[in-house]
């Protein structure tokens, strides 16, 4: 896995996930799968086996987690003059004229429709390092957008 760019804030949230999932998490499937083997034959029980899969699924994300608490790199965030992580940045898409505002976050955080954009999208790739003024070009499956960035936060 390549390296995560994140804030300290933002690295403390996923340990704290992750000993959440790693303790507590493992503790309440561990009780249903154990709840569900006392109802009987295990073929049949469909609790035991919603139970397995969400093991399945807890482990899976366990697994995620880890692998991007060893990809992170801590950088600092804050008020400068270009586009980096933690920035908050406005734009506008000059082949519609519509402005936009995203803050750019680790993947973990990210939530497009929010607002909050993945350090590793096209679009956060485009944007990073650029200053106020600048137009960057961005693929996209529908074509190239062009961005004009307005402000940087």
């Amino acid at each position: 896995m390549d390296s995560i760019a994140m804030t300290e804030k933002e690295l403390r949230t996923l340990h704290d996930e992750l000993n959440d999932l790693e303790s507590r998490g493992r503790a309440e499937i561990a009780a249903r799968i154990k709840t569900a083997r006392e109802w009987g034959d295990l073929k049949e029980n469909g609790e035991y086996h919603a139970a397995k899969e969400a093991q399945a699924h807890l482990e899976t994300r366990i697994l995620k987690l880890r692998g991007q608490v060893r990809a992170a790199v801590v950088v600092e965030s804050g008020q400068t003059d270009e586009v980096r992580h933690g920035s908050e940045v406005g734009v506008t898409d000059l082949g519609t004229g519509a402005p936009r505002t995203f803050k750019i976050v680790s993947p973990n955080d990210a939530r497009p429709g929010g607002g909050l954009l993945s350090s590793t999208s096209p679009i956060a790739q485009a944007l990073l390092g650029h200053r106020t003024g600048a137009v960057v070009a961005v693929e996209t499956p529908a074509g190239t957008r062009e961005l004009r960035i307005d402000r940087i936060g």
